[in-house]
């Protein structure tokens, strides 16, 4: 038995569209429906360029087969999610274009940049950029 990889982040949200939106406009992620019988409103997946549906985006009211309690805000036990990018600049920008409040950090032993931002959910995003890794 191991771990692959991160399959994906599940974000309960009370602003499906808005926040489908952001994942688009700042990561350049491809928003899809999820699959039947999901339906459109209660639920969207967030592709990677590598087709990975890796976020996925359910409304307050979208039927769960674990429900629990969920409120907006600060995530909780789950301090923040990362991901892997490239474009670092052009990230930044974005977030400039947005009004968007962020931090960024380096961590130059090891070739990394990073940009720290919160979702309209309050879902803190650490975005990794490693030296060498492509430009988006």
């Amino acid at each position: 038995m191991r771990v692959n990889a991160l399959d994906h982040v599940n974000i309960v949200t009370a602003d499906l569209d808005g926040t489908a939106r952001f994942y688009a406009e700042l990561l350049s992620l491809e928003r899809r429906d999820g699959p039947a019988p999901l339906r459109p409103d209660h639920v969207q997946w967030m592709y990677d360029a590598g087709g990975r549906p890796i976020l996925h985006l359910n409304s307050m009211d979208c039927p769960r087969f674990y429900d629990r309690p969920v409120e907006a805000g600060p995530t909780g036990s789950i301090h923040h999610v990362a991901l892997n990018c490239s474009g670092f600049e052009e990230v930044r920008g974005r977030l400039d274009a947005m009004g968007a409040d962020y931090r960024t950090n380096s961590a130059d032993s090891i070739g990394l940049k990073q940009i720290f931002t919160q979702d309209p959910n309050g879902v803190l995003l650490e975005l990794n950029f490693f030296e060498g890794a492509a430009s988006a």
